[in-house]
Protein backbone atom coordinates (compact mmCIF):
# COMPACT_ATOMS: atom_id res chain seq x y z
CA UNK A 1 0.00 0.00 0.00
CA UNK A 2 1.13 3.54 -0.70
CA UNK A 3 2.00 4.87 2.74
CA UNK A 4 1.47 8.40 1.52
CA UNK A 5 -2.22 7.80 0.90
CA UNK A 6 -3.83 10.81 2.55
CA UNK A 7 -7.17 9.22 3.40
CA UNK A 8 -5.64 6.20 5.12
CA UNK A 9 -3.10 8.22 7.07
CA UNK A 10 -5.73 10.70 8.17
CA UNK A 11 -8.09 7.93 9.27
CA UNK A 12 -5.34 6.39 11.38
CA UNK A 13 -4.45 9.73 12.97
CA UNK A 14 -8.06 10.66 13.75
CA UNK A 15 -8.73 7.28 15.34
CA UNK A 16 -5.61 7.38 17.50
CA UNK A 17 -6.39 10.88 18.72
CA UNK A 18 -10.03 9.99 19.41
CA UNK A 19 -8.98 7.03 21.58
CA UNK A 20 -6.21 9.03 23.25
CA UNK A 21 -3.60 6.38 22.50
CA UNK A 22 0.12 6.64 21.84
CA UNK A 23 0.39 4.63 18.66
CA UNK A 24 -1.67 3.50 15.69
CA UNK A 25 -0.66 1.49 12.65
CA UNK A 26 -1.83 -0.45 9.65
CA UNK A 27 -0.11 -3.76 9.15
CA UNK A 28 -0.01 -6.14 6.21
CA UNK A 29 0.26 -9.90 6.68
CA UNK A 30 3.08 -11.07 4.40
CA UNK A 31 4.68 -14.53 4.45
CA UNK A 32 3.95 -15.21 8.11
CA UNK A 33 4.87 -11.75 9.32
CA UNK A 34 3.02 -8.60 10.30
CA UNK A 35 4.61 -5.69 8.42
CA UNK A 36 3.87 -2.08 9.42
CA UNK A 37 2.78 -0.18 6.30
CA UNK A 38 1.43 3.06 7.82
CA UNK A 39 2.29 4.32 11.30
CA UNK A 40 1.00 7.23 13.37
CA UNK A 41 2.99 7.28 16.61
CA UNK A 42 4.47 10.73 17.25
CA UNK A 43 7.52 10.50 19.49
CA UNK A 44 7.48 6.70 19.51
CA UNK A 45 9.58 6.05 16.42
CA UNK A 46 12.03 4.03 18.50
CA UNK A 47 9.25 1.51 19.14
CA UNK A 48 7.41 1.40 15.83
CA UNK A 49 8.05 2.67 12.33
CA UNK A 50 7.10 1.91 8.76
CA UNK A 51 8.81 -1.22 7.50
CA UNK A 52 9.21 -2.89 10.90
CA UNK A 53 7.83 -6.41 11.09
CA UNK A 54 7.16 -9.20 13.58
CA UNK A 55 6.51 -12.89 13.23
CA UNK A 56 2.78 -13.56 13.50
CA UNK A 57 3.26 -15.86 16.47
CA UNK A 58 4.76 -12.92 18.40
CA UNK A 59 1.84 -10.47 17.93
CA UNK A 60 -1.89 -10.27 18.59
CA UNK A 61 -3.02 -10.51 14.92
CA UNK A 62 -3.61 -14.29 14.54
CA UNK A 63 -5.20 -14.53 17.98
CA UNK A 64 -7.69 -11.80 17.08
CA UNK A 65 -8.38 -13.24 13.64
CA UNK A 66 -9.26 -16.68 15.01
CA UNK A 67 -11.27 -15.24 17.91
CA UNK A 68 -8.99 -16.19 20.77
CA UNK A 69 -8.45 -12.52 21.61
CA UNK A 70 -11.15 -9.82 21.35
CA UNK A 71 -10.74 -6.87 18.99
CA UNK A 72 -11.28 -4.46 21.89
CA UNK A 73 -8.99 -4.96 24.93
CA UNK A 74 -9.32 -2.18 27.53
CA UNK A 75 -6.74 -3.90 29.78
CA UNK A 76 -4.35 -6.51 28.44
CA UNK A 77 -3.84 -7.81 31.99
CA UNK A 78 -7.35 -9.29 31.76
CA UNK A 79 -6.35 -11.46 28.78
CA UNK A 80 -3.98 -14.34 29.65
CA UNK A 81 -3.03 -14.93 26.01
CA UNK A 82 -2.02 -11.26 25.70
CA UNK A 83 -0.05 -11.39 28.92
CA UNK A 84 1.78 -14.50 27.65
CA UNK A 85 3.14 -12.66 24.61
CA UNK A 86 6.54 -11.02 25.33
CA UNK A 87 5.63 -8.01 23.17
CA UNK A 88 2.94 -6.98 25.68
CA UNK A 89 5.48 -6.23 28.39
CA UNK A 90 8.22 -5.11 26.01
CA UNK A 91 6.31 -2.21 24.43
CA UNK A 92 4.39 -2.13 26.89
CA UNK A 93 0.81 -2.62 25.68
CA UNK A 94 -1.80 -1.68 28.28
CA UNK A 95 -4.85 -1.25 26.04
CA UNK A 96 -5.31 -2.51 22.49
CA UNK A 97 -7.93 -2.14 19.75
CA UNK A 98 -7.40 -4.04 16.50
CA UNK A 99 -9.78 -4.66 13.59
CA UNK A 100 -9.10 -6.84 10.52
CA UNK A 101 -8.76 -5.04 7.21
CA UNK A 102 -10.92 -7.07 4.84
CA UNK A 103 -10.74 -6.36 1.13
CA UNK A 104 -13.76 -6.56 -1.18
CA UNK A 105 -12.87 -10.14 -2.12
CA UNK A 106 -12.94 -11.18 1.54
CA UNK A 107 -9.19 -11.52 1.92
CA UNK A 108 -7.67 -10.16 5.12
CA UNK A 109 -5.01 -7.64 4.15
CA UNK A 110 -3.82 -7.00 7.69
CA UNK A 111 -4.91 -5.10 10.79
CA UNK A 112 -6.00 -1.58 11.73
CA UNK A 113 -4.62 -1.13 15.26
CA UNK A 114 -4.37 1.39 18.07
CA UNK A 115 -2.53 0.79 21.34
CA UNK A 116 -1.88 2.55 24.59
CA UNK A 117 0.93 1.99 27.05
CA UNK A 118 -1.57 2.01 29.91
CA UNK A 119 -4.91 0.26 30.39
CA UNK A 120 -8.01 2.28 29.53
CA UNK A 121 -11.18 0.95 31.16
CA UNK A 122 -13.26 3.67 29.44
CA UNK A 123 -12.98 1.95 26.05
CA UNK A 124 -16.42 0.74 25.02
CA UNK A 125 -18.56 -0.68 22.24
CA UNK A 126 -18.99 2.76 20.64
CA UNK A 127 -15.20 3.08 20.30
CA UNK A 128 -15.11 -0.41 18.79
CA UNK A 129 -17.84 0.50 16.29
CA UNK A 130 -16.00 3.67 15.29
CA UNK A 131 -12.79 1.70 14.89
CA UNK A 132 -14.55 -0.72 12.55
CA UNK A 133 -15.92 2.16 10.47
CA UNK A 134 -12.47 3.68 10.02
CA UNK A 135 -11.01 0.26 9.28
CA UNK A 136 -13.62 -0.28 6.55
CA UNK A 137 -12.70 3.10 5.06
CA UNK A 138 -9.01 2.23 5.13
CA UNK A 139 -9.68 -1.21 3.62
CA UNK A 140 -11.52 0.34 0.67
CA UNK A 141 -8.65 2.73 0.00
CA UNK A 142 -6.10 -0.06 0.32
CA UNK A 143 -8.15 -2.22 -2.05
CA UNK A 144 -8.23 0.55 -4.64
CA UNK A 145 -4.48 0.99 -4.33
CA UNK A 146 -3.87 -2.75 -4.68
CA UNK A 147 -6.12 -2.91 -7.75
CA UNK A 148 -4.25 0.02 -9.25
CA UNK A 149 -0.93 -1.68 -8.56
CA UNK A 150 -2.19 -4.91 -10.09
CA UNK A 151 -3.27 -3.12 -13.26
CA UNK A 152 0.06 -1.31 -13.39
CA UNK A 153 1.96 -4.57 -12.98
CA UNK A 154 -0.12 -6.13 -15.75
CA UNK A 155 0.63 -3.19 -18.04
CA UNK A 156 4.33 -3.37 -17.23
CA UNK A 157 4.37 -7.09 -17.96
CA UNK A 158 2.57 -6.63 -21.29
CA UNK A 159 4.81 -3.81 -22.48
CA UNK A 160 7.96 -5.56 -21.27
CA UNK A 161 6.98 -8.68 -23.21
CA UNK A 162 6.27 -6.69 -26.36
CA UNK A 163 9.74 -5.12 -26.18
CA UNK A 164 11.56 -8.28 -25.10
CA UNK A 165 9.88 -10.55 -27.67
CA UNK A 166 9.77 -7.95 -30.48
CA UNK A 167 6.00 -8.32 -30.74
CA UNK A 168 5.70 -5.55 -33.29
CA UNK A 169 6.66 -4.76 -36.85
CA UNK A 170 7.34 -1.57 -38.79
CA UNK A 171 5.51 -0.63 -41.96
CA UNK A 172 6.33 2.27 -44.23
CA UNK A 173 3.86 4.55 -45.95
CA UNK A 174 5.01 6.64 -48.94
CA UNK A 175 4.88 10.42 -48.79
CA UNK A 176 4.33 11.96 -52.20
CA UNK A 177 5.22 15.22 -53.82
CA UNK A 178 1.81 16.20 -55.24
CA UNK A 179 3.22 18.30 -58.06
CA UNK A 180 5.58 15.71 -59.49
CA UNK A 181 3.33 12.82 -58.35
CA UNK A 182 6.33 10.89 -57.05
CA UNK A 183 7.16 9.44 -53.64
CA UNK A 184 9.81 11.43 -51.77
CA UNK A 185 9.86 9.79 -48.37
CA UNK A 186 8.45 7.14 -46.07
CA UNK A 187 6.68 7.47 -42.74
CA UNK A 188 7.53 4.73 -40.25
CA UNK A 189 4.45 3.25 -38.56
CA UNK A 190 4.25 0.56 -35.89
CA UNK A 191 1.96 -2.47 -35.98
CA UNK A 192 1.64 -4.65 -32.89
CA UNK A 193 1.14 -8.41 -33.04
CA UNK A 194 0.69 -9.00 -29.29
CA UNK A 195 -2.58 -9.56 -27.48
CA UNK A 196 -4.87 -7.77 -27.00
CA UNK A 197 -5.22 -6.75 -30.64
CA UNK A 198 -5.73 -2.99 -30.72
CA UNK A 199 -4.57 0.17 -32.41
CA UNK A 200 -0.95 1.32 -32.06
CA UNK A 201 -1.93 4.49 -30.21
CA UNK A 202 -3.56 2.36 -27.50
CA UNK A 203 -0.30 0.44 -27.00
CA UNK A 204 1.74 3.62 -26.75
CA UNK A 205 -0.80 5.18 -24.37
CA UNK A 206 -0.66 2.14 -22.10
CA UNK A 207 3.13 2.15 -22.14
CA UNK A 208 3.17 5.82 -21.16
CA UNK A 209 0.68 5.24 -18.33
CA UNK A 210 2.91 2.45 -17.00
CA UNK A 211 6.03 4.62 -17.16
CA UNK A 212 7.44 2.72 -20.16
CA UNK A 213 6.49 5.12 -22.93
CA UNK A 214 10.07 6.02 -23.79
CA UNK A 215 11.16 2.36 -23.68
CA UNK A 216 8.51 1.26 -26.15
CA UNK A 217 8.99 4.23 -28.46
CA UNK A 218 12.75 3.73 -28.53
CA UNK A 219 12.36 0.03 -29.30
CA UNK A 220 10.15 0.82 -32.28
CA UNK A 221 12.32 3.74 -33.42
CA UNK A 222 15.46 1.62 -33.47
CA UNK A 223 13.69 -0.99 -35.56
CA UNK A 224 12.26 1.67 -37.89
CA UNK A 225 15.56 3.42 -38.67
CA UNK A 226 17.47 0.15 -39.12
CA UNK A 227 16.47 0.22 -42.82
CA UNK A 228 18.07 3.60 -43.40
CA UNK A 229 21.15 2.23 -45.22
CA UNK A 230 18.78 0.85 -47.89
CA UNK A 231 16.84 4.09 -48.31
CA UNK A 232 17.11 5.49 -51.86
CA UNK A 233 19.27 8.60 -52.20
CA UNK A 234 17.44 11.90 -51.89
CA UNK A 235 14.58 10.47 -49.86
CA UNK A 236 13.80 10.70 -46.16
CA UNK A 237 12.28 8.78 -43.27
CA UNK A 238 9.60 10.32 -41.07
CA UNK A 239 9.62 9.07 -37.49
CA UNK A 240 7.13 9.69 -34.69
CA UNK A 241 8.08 10.49 -31.11
CA UNK A 242 6.44 11.98 -28.05
CA UNK A 243 7.91 15.03 -26.31
CA UNK A 244 9.06 12.80 -23.43
CA UNK A 245 11.01 10.60 -25.82
CA UNK A 246 12.50 13.57 -27.63
CA UNK A 247 13.78 14.83 -24.28
CA UNK A 248 15.37 11.48 -23.43
CA UNK A 249 19.08 10.72 -23.69
CA UNK A 250 18.24 7.54 -25.60
CA UNK A 251 16.65 9.51 -28.43
CA UNK A 252 19.47 12.03 -28.53
CA UNK A 253 22.03 9.23 -28.71
CA UNK A 254 20.13 7.52 -31.52
CA UNK A 255 19.91 10.66 -33.64
CA UNK A 256 23.60 11.52 -33.21
CA UNK A 257 24.40 8.30 -35.10
CA UNK A 258 22.15 9.17 -38.03
CA UNK A 259 22.31 11.81 -40.78
CA UNK A 260 19.71 14.18 -39.37
CA UNK A 261 19.05 15.83 -42.74
CA UNK A 262 17.48 12.60 -43.98
CA UNK A 263 14.87 12.50 -41.22
CA UNK A 264 11.63 14.24 -40.31
CA UNK A 265 10.55 14.09 -36.67
CA UNK A 266 6.79 14.12 -36.24
CA UNK A 267 5.53 15.33 -32.87
CA UNK A 268 1.89 14.43 -32.49
CA UNK A 269 -0.57 17.26 -32.12
CA UNK A 270 -2.26 15.36 -29.28
CA UNK A 271 0.90 15.19 -27.15
CA UNK A 272 0.98 17.77 -24.38
CA UNK A 273 4.16 19.79 -23.95
CA UNK A 274 4.61 21.44 -20.58
CA UNK A 275 7.98 23.00 -21.31
CA UNK A 276 8.51 24.18 -24.88
CA UNK A 277 11.80 25.84 -23.98
CA UNK A 278 13.24 22.50 -22.86
CA UNK A 279 12.18 20.56 -25.93
CA UNK A 280 13.32 23.33 -28.27
CA UNK A 281 16.71 23.28 -26.56
CA UNK A 282 16.88 19.53 -27.14
CA UNK A 283 15.91 19.92 -30.79
CA UNK A 284 18.20 22.86 -31.56
CA UNK A 285 21.43 20.91 -32.25
CA UNK A 286 19.52 18.32 -34.27
CA UNK A 287 17.82 20.99 -36.35
CA UNK A 288 21.18 22.63 -36.94
CA UNK A 289 22.28 19.29 -38.42
CA UNK A 290 19.28 19.31 -40.77
CA UNK A 291 16.53 17.48 -38.85
CA UNK A 292 13.11 18.76 -39.87
CA UNK A 293 10.26 18.99 -37.38
CA UNK A 294 6.67 18.21 -38.26
CA UNK A 295 3.56 18.87 -36.20
CA UNK A 296 1.37 15.83 -36.73
CA UNK A 297 -2.44 15.67 -36.89
CA UNK A 298 -2.92 19.41 -37.32
CA UNK A 299 -6.60 20.29 -37.13
CA UNK A 300 -7.50 17.33 -34.90
CA UNK A 301 -7.32 19.01 -31.49
CA UNK A 302 -6.85 22.05 -29.33
CA UNK A 303 -3.06 22.07 -28.99
CA UNK A 304 -2.29 22.40 -32.69
CA UNK A 305 -1.82 26.17 -32.81
CA UNK A 306 0.29 26.14 -29.64
CA UNK A 307 2.59 23.49 -31.12
CA UNK A 308 2.92 25.41 -34.37
CA UNK A 309 3.64 28.72 -32.66
CA UNK A 310 6.09 27.32 -30.10
CA UNK A 311 7.91 24.69 -32.17
CA UNK A 312 8.01 26.59 -35.49
CA UNK A 313 7.80 23.34 -37.46
CA UNK A 314 9.25 22.86 -40.91
CA UNK A 315 6.23 20.76 -41.83
CA UNK A 316 2.57 20.91 -40.84
CA UNK A 317 0.70 17.65 -41.38
CA UNK A 318 -3.03 17.98 -41.95
CA UNK A 319 -5.03 15.40 -40.04
CA UNK A 320 -7.17 13.05 -42.11
CA UNK A 321 -10.28 14.52 -40.47
CA UNK A 322 -9.46 17.73 -42.33
CA UNK A 323 -8.59 16.17 -45.70
CA UNK A 324 -11.50 13.70 -45.75
CA UNK A 325 -14.18 14.96 -48.20
CA UNK A 326 -12.35 18.26 -48.62
CA UNK A 327 -13.48 18.27 -52.24
CA UNK A 328 -17.13 18.76 -51.17
CA UNK A 329 -16.69 20.70 -47.92
CA UNK A 330 -16.05 24.47 -48.23
CA UNK A 331 -15.22 24.79 -44.51
CA UNK A 332 -12.43 22.21 -44.78
CA UNK A 333 -11.15 23.92 -47.92
CA UNK A 334 -11.14 27.32 -46.19
CA UNK A 335 -9.19 26.04 -43.18
CA UNK A 336 -6.71 24.23 -45.40
CA UNK A 337 -6.24 27.34 -47.54
CA UNK A 338 -5.53 29.34 -44.38
CA UNK A 339 -2.88 26.84 -43.27
CA UNK A 340 -1.33 26.90 -46.74
CA UNK A 341 -1.18 30.69 -46.50
CA UNK A 342 0.44 30.41 -43.09
CA UNK A 343 3.02 27.99 -44.48
CA UNK A 344 3.90 30.42 -47.27
CA UNK A 345 4.44 33.22 -44.72
CA UNK A 346 6.57 31.06 -42.40
CA UNK A 347 8.46 29.01 -44.96
CA UNK A 348 6.99 25.72 -43.76
CA UNK A 349 5.43 23.00 -45.90
CA UNK A 350 2.06 21.26 -45.79
CA UNK A 351 1.58 17.50 -45.93
CA UNK A 352 -1.96 16.15 -46.18
CA UNK A 353 -2.66 12.83 -44.47
CA UNK A 354 -5.45 10.38 -45.25
CA UNK A 355 -5.80 11.11 -48.98
CA UNK A 356 -8.17 8.45 -50.30
CA UNK A 357 -9.69 9.74 -53.53
CA UNK A 358 -8.56 11.51 -56.69
CA UNK A 359 -11.09 14.26 -55.97
CA UNK A 360 -9.46 14.93 -52.61
CA UNK A 361 -6.01 14.80 -54.19
CA UNK A 362 -6.92 17.26 -56.94
CA UNK A 363 -8.54 19.65 -54.46
CA UNK A 364 -5.51 19.58 -52.17
CA UNK A 365 -3.18 20.21 -55.10
CA UNK A 366 -5.32 23.14 -56.27
CA UNK A 367 -5.17 24.63 -52.77
CA UNK A 368 -1.37 24.57 -52.85
CA UNK A 369 -0.71 21.59 -50.58
CA UNK A 370 2.75 20.36 -51.54
CA UNK A 371 2.81 16.78 -50.26
CA UNK A 372 0.44 14.04 -49.27
CA UNK A 373 0.01 10.49 -48.11
CA UNK A 374 -2.90 8.10 -47.78
CA UNK A 375 -4.35 4.87 -49.11
CA UNK A 376 -4.80 6.39 -52.57
CA UNK A 377 -1.07 7.05 -52.75
CA UNK A 378 0.10 3.91 -51.00
CA UNK A 379 -0.83 1.83 -47.98
CA UNK A 380 1.64 1.18 -45.16
CA UNK A 381 3.65 -1.90 -46.16
CA UNK A 382 6.90 -3.64 -45.19
CA UNK A 383 10.04 -1.79 -46.29
CA UNK A 384 10.85 -4.07 -49.22
CA UNK A 385 7.39 -3.50 -50.66
CA UNK A 386 7.62 0.23 -50.02
CA UNK A 387 10.79 0.39 -52.11
CA UNK A 388 8.69 -0.84 -55.01
CA UNK A 389 7.03 2.58 -55.13
CA UNK A 390 10.37 4.22 -55.83
CA UNK A 391 11.26 1.63 -58.44
CA UNK A 392 7.88 2.02 -60.13
CA UNK A 393 7.78 5.81 -60.19
CA UNK A 394 11.50 6.57 -60.22
CA UNK A 395 13.62 8.40 -57.72
CA UNK A 396 12.48 11.98 -57.04
CA UNK A 397 14.25 14.86 -58.71
CA UNK A 398 16.46 17.04 -56.55
CA UNK A 399 13.90 19.86 -56.55
CA UNK A 400 11.20 17.52 -55.14
CA UNK A 401 13.11 15.97 -52.30
CA UNK A 402 13.38 17.09 -48.71
CA UNK A 403 16.74 18.70 -49.31
CA UNK A 404 16.31 22.07 -47.64
CA UNK A 405 15.56 22.46 -43.93
CA UNK A 406 12.12 23.81 -44.76
CA UNK A 407 11.02 21.16 -47.26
Amino acid sequence: MDEGDTVVRQALKVMREHLGMEAAYISEIVDGRSVFRVVDAPGQEHLIKVGDSHALEDVYCPLILDGRLPELIPDTADEPLAVALPITAAVPIGAHVSVPLRLSNGRVYGMFCCLSFKPDKTLNKRDHTMMRAFADLAAREIGRDLDKRKHTDERLARISEVIRENRFSIVYQPIWDLESRRPVGLECLTRFTAEPLRSPDRWFEEAASAGMGVDLEMATLKRAVAVFPQLPPGTHLSINASPETVNSEAFQNLMTRLPAERFVLEITEHALIDDYASINARLKPLRERGLRIAVDDAGAGYSCLQHILQLLPNIIKLDMSLTRNINVDPVRRALTAALVGFSVETGSRIVAEGVESMSELNTLTALGVQKGQGYLLGRPVPFAAALGNFEKYGFPHADCVAASPRS
